[in-house]
């Protein structure tokens, strides 16, 4: 791109991108910390991207994707994910109507755009199934009719990586189509002691809404506009591939802690993701910053370990700091 072209998309992206500052003070009102997964919910959401979130109970991951639909005027759905569970559960179902002879369709929960599916692992891999392709596709079929999911559509998908009694691990086909896997940890001990006041003095804070469904989508476009230079692609080249073959990169010693590699959906979403994050910093352009930034959060749940890696307690989040900490940055 050439200087004024690029000065004309910055001048442009920074008064489009006013609404995200406003989004994390209206989100900020209900949910105290957990600054990381506000943030990272707002990038899926530029991104058209779903999110796999591995924590405890109780860290406010129902309260904040609640929250963020409040915030954008959007329908929330929460579906609970058990053993007992069936596709039509999800999806929706073909229903007799006795007076007119005919049956109807009965929309699912999925109908929504904002779905909170909580411990998805409970649930079998056919009803996983049948969720993934929803996420992936955006539409639905019950019977003989597909229907178009509306947009924006994020799912939230949550996993208790405690308790593993009962569950159904995703398989990683599945895991691959969620853009970003967070990792939400405990809060500090100042933001938990004003969570204890809140919750015993307030009935709950109101959130107003700040942008409508539309603008989300209007944004999308935009952050596609984001520059992005060929350096920085090749950068995200380089370390995916640097988790395919970690001995053309100089990381032989990962050769036997690595079972497998990123698959192209690794490098698809770093990028959005990288564009997504310059938006939300007001900026048209990608820097190098902005890919260590989300390269955790994108290839954690891409690459897989040996049992060799596992008896050494090496992670995937090792792993990939290794690689960020040798591939050359531009």
């Amino acid at each position: 791109m050439t200087t004024p072209s690029i000065k004309e998309l910055s001048n442009k992206i920074e008064q489009e991108s006013t609404f995200v500052d406003a989004l994390r003070n209206e989100l900020g009102k209900a949910i105290i910390g957990q600054e990381y997964m506000v943030d990272r919910l707002i990038l899926s959401l530029l991104s058209n991207g779903h999110v796999l979130l591995e924590g405890v109970p109780g860290l406010a991951k129902t309260l904040a994707i609640k929250t963020l639909a409040a915030a954008i005027q959007a329908q929330f759905s929460r579906i609970q994910f058990t053993p007992d569970l069936f596709p039509a559960d999800v999806l929706g179902t073909m229903i007799y109507n006795q007076q007119k002879h005919e049956f109807t369709v009965k929309q699912g929960p999925i109908f929504a755009n904002f779905i909170l599916a909580d411990e998805i692992n409970r649930a079998s891999a056919k009803v996983q199934s049948a969720l993934l392709q929803a996420m992936q596709e955006r539409e639905v079929t019950i019977g003989d009719h597909t229907y178009k999911l509306e947009e924006p559509f994020l799912v939230l998908a949550t996993q208790n990586p405690l308790e593993q009694e009962g569950t159904y691990p995703l398989p990683e086909a599945q895991v691959d189509r969620f853009m970003l896997k967070l990792v939400i940890s405990y809060p500090a001990k100042e933001e938990e002691r004003m969570i204890i006041r809140r919750n015993i003095t307030e009935d709950g804070v109101k959130v107003a809404a700040v942008i409508s469904p539309a603008d989300i989508l209007k944004a999308r476009h935009l952050v596609r506009e984001v520059y992005m230079d060929e350096k920085i692609e090749q950068y995200i080249i380089d370390i995916v591939f640097a988790t395919r073959y970690p001995a053309d990169y100089k990381l032989a010693k990962l050769k036997n802690l690595l079972h497998y590699g990123s698959s192209p959906r690794g490098s698809i979403n770093l990028a959005l993701a990288a564009k997504s994050l310059a938006f939300m910093e007001h900026r048209a352009f990608v820097i190098p910053d902005d890919i260590r930034s989300v390269c955790s959060d994108v290839l954690r749940h891409r690459i897989g370990v040996t049992y060799e890696a596992e008896a050494e307690n090496v992670t995937t989040d090792n792993i990939i700091s290794e690689i960020i900490r040798t591939i050359e940055v531009p």
